[in-house]
């Protein structure tokens, strides 16, 4: 009931983690969400902030928006955050930052929370939607590894 794809990036981890803490900036790398802001007042990465990202599901839909907290903030190391309400969360995504010489070593990460219903889903869904998962991972640390080498060499 969790995945995860690390992608090592040209960077140092203050650039990545300026990257990857900024939501607002999901729908430029990410196959699935395709905008997010910041809510109920908050303004950025810290813990206990709030945002809603709003998601085509498989990128082709269901359409819809969905609150997220986050969980667990510490820069240029770690960002993760909650999917769902306080009371009903479903998911956790984060990203791990490592410095590696000159560049960062960034591991986007999943886990689904430990809930019946949601291991009867990965029973019977977790393959295919664990592909997915990393697919569209792989995709969005490529997508960001793009952006953030390409405003270093500038």
């Amino acid at each position: 009931m969790k995945g995860e794809v690390t992608v090592r990036m040209d960077a140092p981890p203050e650039k990545v983690w300026a990257l990857v803490s900024d939501v607002t900036r999901i729908g430029e790398f990410s196959p699935e969400t395709f905008e997010a802001e910041w809510t109920r007042g908050s303004t950025g990465p810290e813990e206990g902030a709030y945002f809603k990202g709003h998601v085509k599901r498989n990128g082709v839909g269901p359409t819809y928006w969905t609150p997220c907290q986050v969980t667990r903030s510490v820069p240029n190391e770690l960002f993760e955050f909650r999917v769902g309400t306080a009371d009903v969360a479903i998911n956790n995504w984060g990203y791990r930052l490592e410095a590696d010489g000159t560049g960062t070593n960034v591991t986007e990460y999943f886990r689904l929370e430990s809930k019946p219903y949601l291991r009867l889903y990965w029973l019977l869904l977790g393959k295919l939607r664990g592909r997915t998962n990393e697919r569209g991972m792989r995709t969005t640390l490529e997508r960001m590894k793009a952006v953030v080498e390409r405003e270093i060499s500038d």
